[in-house]
């Protein structure tokens, strides 16, 4: 059964003013401010009716340039003068034969949504062109589709190539450097780019006051992100190089990048060697947090070249939230994304790239793929020896990280060298009661209690307990995590009061400094119910390990390890009870969640097999066991 222990290693777019066409061809055509503009065709349309004027207020909280033709000719010879920006066009049921043989071709047409009254008369007709997004007879639906359109639109045009337009990578980086450099006055910046978008009949006055009066109410993110019109804009110049619209977006975009920096900064801070935002791994909000780390990367990769390191920074943040939810598999695929951008964008022997082996090493530790996990510490610790001083610490991490997978191997001679190793490093590079030493006693506490070694193990603990009271305050996880572990010491050594003492000590702690649905809350009641199951208290043990349960439905994914432990632990105690068809039912629960969440040859499985046939042997059904 599990105890809980420290290893550590080491848019709506916003509307924008309407350019009516009747008869003729408007003479100045507007400049597009966005990636895409909406047409509408219709030869009866006329804004001042009800339905008309409904209909592009709906729309105007979608696309930016919407642009009306009554006639045919001049929408043809409209569309096929665009260059850059994608098209999406309204065409009304009456026209759609007439217009979009002449348009389909058309390279910047992206979509044809046909506006009828009768839908099944143009249907069949429309389904035979592949642009034709469908036939609609109410705008509403319109706007459902085309919200998601202009979205794809704007991700479709956020990757940028600079294979071959070296020059014009160079003059971007200058503007970039030169942006990020000026000090102006943020007053009259925002004045100047409202009324540079004023002028060009592309936001609506309503968008452009609130920008003017809030814009320092939010910060760059939450303009960039929300249902307005900067981030299509900024999407925009940047794609094709606008150098009128970046000069006058140049503040926010330097806004915008010191706030990603500081976002970082505090990421760095707040960061273990693998695990994201601790906000969001406080509370258990994965959802939430894997919404914000996908908006950086998508912010970081409008804004910088394709194999920035930065980039990597993220994909290395999506790697530890799938690794938190324990979804190894993407968490793996996310960190070797980071580790190749990082082998082309650093020298072959950066410490980051060591960073990025020791990352997925940790991933395939929790795979239970050990060989794998050695092999990749292995080839960071040979370049850190080459870029690191020789008593650097984060030679130390690899090397306790090393000693962890031996540990898991049971290889304990070699996890106990490499652990003193790390602690010889740690004990000469840092202050005497730095928290890095209590992990080091920490873990070789862990080492000498898999050998049974208790006494050793209990001193080793204890020595991190006691750099944990001085280095943290009283009541901080990581003085949890110490109780928690000499309370898996006196559980081996069959102290069972002094061991249920400590784990009460753990919760005690985490249920002050952590969320009530923390995991590590749901660890604290596992193990209580851990020691209530060895001691015979099978219904205080039931109930410890269904209150952790409870906790872990709540904090993790459906099929994360920590519940397929929990049903095991409650099939054993019903086991112990006597209740063989229910602790058979928990058992192959717990066995379904390793089968989704475990590779197949994971140890786990041999408990779970092991445990079924054990109930099967005990309910005289000894084929089935087998």
């Amino acid at each position: 059964m599990e105890n809980q222990k420290t290893t550590p290693a080491a848019s709506e777019q916003s509307a924008i003013a309407t350019t009516n066409s009747t008869a003729a061809l408007p003479q100045s055509v507007p400049q597009i401010l966005e990636n895409f503009l909406l047409i509408w065709l219709d030869t009866n349309f006329d804004e001042s009716k009800g339905d008309y004027k409904q209909s592009i207020h709906d729309l105007r909280h979608i696309v930016a340039t919407i642009t009306i033709f009554k006639d045919i000719d001049q929408c043809v010879d409209f569309v096929t003068d665009i260059k850059d920006e994608k098209i999406f066009m309204i065409v009304s049921g009456s026209l759609e034969q007439y217009i979009i043989s002449e348009i389909q071709a058309c390279p910047q047409l992206d979509s044809i949504y046909v506006f009828c009254e009768n839908q099944s008369i143009h249907e069949p007709w429309a389904k035979t062109i592949s642009k034709v997004k469908g036939v609609y007879t109410k705008i509403e639906s319109i706007c459902k589709e085309l919200q998601i359109d202009c979205k794809n639109c704007d991700r479709a045009m956020i990757s940028i190539s600079y294979n071959g337009i070296d020059p014009l990578f160079m003059y971007t980086q200058l503007l970039k450097e030169a942006f990020l450099e000026i000090e102006d006055d943020d007053t009259k910046s925002i004045k100047e780019l409202v009324d540079y978008c004023s002028r060009h009949n592309d936001a609506s006055p309503t968008t452009l006051e609130k920008l003017e009066r809030e814009y320092r109410l939010h910060s760059p993110i939450w303009w960039y992100t929300g249902p307005f019109f900067i981030y299509s804009m900024l999407n925009h110049g940047l794609r094709l190089m606008d150098v009128d619209v970046m000069l006058k977006m140049g503040f926010f975009i330097r806004h915008l990048h010191q706030r990603i920096e500081k976002l970082h900064g505090d990421q760095q801070s707040s960061m273990s060697t693998s695990g994201p935002f601790t906000v969001f791994r406080g509370q258990g909000n994965y959802s939430e947090a894997f919404r914000s780390l996908q908006k950086g990367l998508q912010i970081r990769k409008t804004i910088l070249p394709a194999n920035d390191p930065a980039l990597a920074k993220s994909y290395h943040c999506i790697a530890a939230l799938y690794e938190n939810m324990g979804e190894y598999s993407k968490a793996l695929l996310s960190n070797e994304r980071s580790l190749e951008i990082k082998k082309i964008a650093l020298p072959p022997n950066h410490p980051d790239i060591a960073s990025s082996y020791n990352n997925i090493a940790a991933v395939y530790t929790k795979m239970g793929e050990y060989s794998k996990a050695l092999s990749s510490y292995e080839q960071s610790l040979e370049i850190q020896k080459i870029a690191l001083p020789l008593n650097h610490p984060d030679l130390a991490n690899t090397y306790n990280n090393i000693a962890v997978v031996y540990d898991y191997m049971a290889d304990y001679s070699k996890a106990l060298s490499s652990h003193e190793r790390a602690l010889k490093i740690r004990k000469i590079a840092l202050p005497p009661n730095h928290t890095d030493l209590a992990a080091s006693y920490n873990n070789i506490g862990s080492v000498y209690n898999n050998m049974g070694e208790y006494s050793k193990a209990l001193s080793s603990y204890e020595r991190s307990l006691e750099i944990r009271k001085i280095a943290h305050p009283s009541n901080h996880p990581y003085l949890a995590s110490s109780h928690t572990n000499i309370g898996t010491v006196y559980e081996s050594m069959g102290e069972y009061s002094k061991a249920h003492s400590s784990y009460q000590q753990a919760l005690a702690i985490d249920q002050i400094a952590l969320p009530p649905n923390h995991p590590d809350v749901a660890a604290d009641h596992n193990n209580i119910g851990n020691v209530y199951n060895t001691m015979g208290e099978y219904s205080k043990a039931l109930s410890s390990y269904e209150r952790s349960l409870e906790i872990r439905k709540v904090a993790l994914p459906p099929n994360h390890p920590s519940l397929a432990n929990s049903y095991n632990n409650i099939g054993a105690v019903y086991f112990n009870m006597g209740e063989y068809s229910r602790a058979l039912s928990s058992y192959e629960q717990s066995l379904e969640m390793r089968k989704i969440a475990l590779p197949s040859n994971h140890p786990d499985f041999a408990q779970s097999y092991n445990n079924i046939g054990v109930v099967y042997h005990h309910m005289g059904e000894d084929s089935k066991a087998l």
